[in-house]
């Protein structure tokens, strides 16, 4: 006769009589208890250039966090003393070169050219219209962000101008000129000055800034584009955990279904690659008729056709 409430263990190997506390509650989707805050600004060349870490932070991370865009305003307009003294800049001419040792350090492209011939004026446009995108639906907010930093930076287009803008918005699916509308609305600033003051509260006063708050109100800032491996030890360091679990990496379809383009650089840092590797890999994981590869600025990038 089988006894009941037997249960083997699978730590000791032993068979035998599992107890009175044989029924318990799990869950399996345990509840996000991590808020992860990226203090950014749509115009923000470092920003630019962590994007392929970022990346692939979240892809294997994000499972442990919830993510947060927060808008940080970094170019009101020109003028009435702007400068970033540091990097030498005074006004928009001097962002170009600054732009273009960004771009070759990180090999993630940047043009820059705009700033001679069509300079942004001011980052808040863009960054209004994020946070309007942000209000209709959060998860086109990012891919909002994202096409309009590919423009900026590898497209050399001017995302402070509302033609442009509107462009972008209808790319995603909304209609463009309804949200540049509203964005230039009161509501439009006050939705951006909300961002401000949280990134003021965080303590963020440059960009990229990455600030990682447990459920008890402690956290973790990283200042600066890092490593994944700094990102993943502000995770640990932030749960009080001495090990954190990574998913899996997606598929190369996945991801390019997802965000439509990858730059060289972003496919080398998410999958460990050099950048000779590249396009054997790419042609190892997608069908010919899925993409088309292009080059920009000395750098491939892959578009979804």
């Amino acid at each position: 006769m089988i006894k009941n409430k037997m249960v083997c263990d699978a730590e000791t190997g032993i068979c035998g009589e599992a107890g009175d506390e044989t029924m318990e509650m799990i869950d399996l989707n345990p509840k996000k208890t991590i808020d992860l805050y990226y203090v950014t600004d749509p115009i923000c060349s470092h920003c630019w250039a962590l994007e392929p870490v970022l990346r692939r932070f979240v892809e294997q991370y994000g499972h442990y966090f919830n993510f947060k865009t927060v808008m940080g305003g970094l170019l009101d307009k020109w003028g009435d003393g702007f400068a970033d003294v540091q990097n030498g800049i005074g006004g928009p001419a001097d962002v170009a070169g600054h732009w273009r040792e960004v771009g070759e350090h990180s090999r993630m492209p940047i043009d820059g050219s705009l700033w001679y011939e069509d300079p942004v004026q001011s980052s808040f446009p863009p960054s209004r219209v994020f946070k309007v995108v942000q209000k209709y639906d959060e998860k086109l907010a990012p891919v909002f962000l994202r096409k309009a930093r590919e423009a900026v930076f590898a497209f050399n287009r001017n995302i402070g101008d509302e033609q442009v803008l509107t462009e972008l918005v209808n790319q995603i699916g909304l209609d463009g000129k309804e949200v540049i509308k509203e964005a230039n609305l009161s509501t439009g600033q006050d939705l951006l000055n909300q961002d401000f003051a949280l990134a003021g509260q965080l303590g963020a006063r440059g960009f990229p800034t990455i600030i990682m708050v447990n459920e008890e109100n402690k956290g973790v800032k990283i200042v600066g584009a890092r490593s994944l491996q700094d990102y993943a030890n502000g995770l640990k360091q932030v749960m009080g955990e001495k090990e954190i679990q990574s998913k899996a990496r997606p598929e190369l379809t996945k991801l390019l279904e997802k965000d439509d383009l990858l730059f060289s650089k972003e496919i080398e840092v998410m999958y460990d690659l050099q950048e000779n590797e590249v396009e054997d890999f790419i042609q190892g994981k997608l069908p010919s008729e899925k993409y088309t590869q292009k080059e920009i600025l000395g750098e491939t990038y892959i578009e979804r056709n």
